[in-house]
């Protein structure tokens, strides 16, 4: 019998890409196939792509065209095979493979059919998949963190917005499915169970007829993990259901990831979220009256067409007036197939870039003013490396997700363990 190929994956792009890439993994492990780390080595790399923005979609070009002359043989799977199809294909000889973003589940029978010499293709038109706890997963985030997909999808079409076209409409997970995995997580050892979906807030809304986010969070606190936090939580879904859920559930972290996008109504109408204007002050006024310790974090897109001076600035004042302790901003990227792709008045990406600089400037000293209120404070802190050099531990506290916030340093001959798990300390 020959011998199985070696495969390695190569993950781009968002951590609901990065779910994708897991459960691929646990079922080529399942399957008996070996995965590699080194791509140099393996017969086949499957190179699980983003295709969100301009910037993504090039670092995915740039991948695929390294491998590609490297003459590796490559299965792309992810957003840009369900964006682009049988383009890929024409253009890297080298892919032996397409995967769309509702069809990784396929992974063992696409290598199986390129084994025999077959060019694949499995992109569901309409991608309507979504894993659930059975679904084997070989976790690639830091021990003590694993990201848990309540839903796929989207219902909304937001001007700028490629996502629905890309994974299809919203279908969430039952309670009891995602309860199950968290389950699961906890007994591997997990201390931090960061939730995601496209929209957070809108879970449930496909299955249940209408949202469920405050019965999965109260159902979320009887598992028995410290940290839950919350990723994309769009602010008309943060009912005051949800924030008593919040207040009322031990693990659920007040940490709340806001993607605005923008403040002025006229900018906000042309994106296609003329609702959310009326609401943005109001309701993080009652998030701060009612979780006084919240995290706020939101993303803001700044350069979207017709967007003038006067629209950035109002966009600037609502920044210096809410102090969030985190920002993100990227500049506008058209993308085809969107409603934003045509509309006249482009603003010139210098411009767009300028508007990016200013705002983390203004940025910059609120989330210096936030870190330092920590000050003084004890704070639980989750350790998750070790700088082999000088022995320093590198963590997080609860006011910083992966990857997006911060780090907190922490010189081990000033650290104190009390009454702690192996992997927590508290540090003064």
């Amino acid at each position: 019998m020959a011998e199985s190929p070696t495969i390695a994956v190569a993950h781009l792009g968002c951590e609901k890409n990065r779910i994708d890439t897991e459960h691929m993994l646990g079922l080529l492990v399942e399957a008996g196939y070996a995965v590699d780390t080194d791509e140099q080595i393996a017969d086949y790399v499957i190179v699980n792509t983003c295709s969100f923005i301009q910037a993504a979609r090039e670092e995915s070009v740039r991948t695929l065209v390294e491998l590609a002359e490297a003459n590796k043989k490559i299965v792309i799977t992810g957003c840009m095979a369900q964006h682009f199809q049988e383009q890929l294909l024409e253009e890297l000889p080298e892919a032996v493979a397409l995967v769309g973003t509702g069809d990784y589940h396929k992974i063992v029978d696409v290598i199986q059919r390129v084994e025999t010499g077959e060019r694949v293709t499995e992109v569901s038109a309409e991608p309507a998949y979504i894993a659930d706890e059975t679904v084997p997963r070989y976790r690639t985030t830091t021990e003590g963190v694993a990201y848990l997909r309540i839903a796929e999808g989207c219902d909304y079409r937001c001007a700028f917005c490629i996502i629905p076209h890309l994974r299809g409409n919203q279908r969430s997970r039952t309670i009891e499915s995602i309860v199950t995995e968290a389950e699961q997580l906890a007994a591997e050892g997990v201390k931090e169970i960061i939730l995601i979906s496209q929209i957070t807030t809108n879970y449930g809304a496909d299955l249940y007829g209408k949202p469920k986010l405050a019965e999965l969070l109260r159902a979320l606190g009887k598992v028995d993990v410290p940290w839950i936090r919350m990723h994309y939580a769009y602010p008309t879904g943060l009912t005051p259901e949800v924030i008593a859920a919040i207040q009322e559930t031990d693990n659920i972290l007040p940490y709340l990831d806001l993607p605005l996008q923008h403040s002025h109504p006229e900018v906000l109408r042309a994106m296609n979220r003329p609702w959310q204007a009326h609401i943005n002050d109001t309701i993080i006024d009652r998030l701060k009256a009612a979780l006084p310790n919240a995290i706020l974090r939101t993303t803001l897109i700044v350069g979207f067409p017709g967007e003038t001076e006067e629209h950035f600035q109002h966009l600037c004042d609502f920044i210096e007036h809410h102090e969030f302790d985190h920002v993100g901003v990227f500049t506008f990227s058209p993308e085809e197939g969107t409603a934003a792709y045509n509309l006249p008045n482009p603003v010139p990406q210098d411009v767009m870039d300028a508007r990016r600089d200013r705002l983390m400037a203004l940025q910059q000293p609120i989330s210096l003013r936030k870190n330092q209120q920590s000050i003084g404070k004890t704070v639980q802190v989750l350790i998750e490396q070790e700088n082999p050099g000088t022995g320093q531990l590198i963590g997080r506290s609860e006011r910083f997700s992966p990857d997006v916030d911060g780090l907190i340093y922490i010189n081990p001959s000033l650290m104190t363990v009390k009454n702690c798990p192996p992997d927590w300390v508290l540090w003064p």
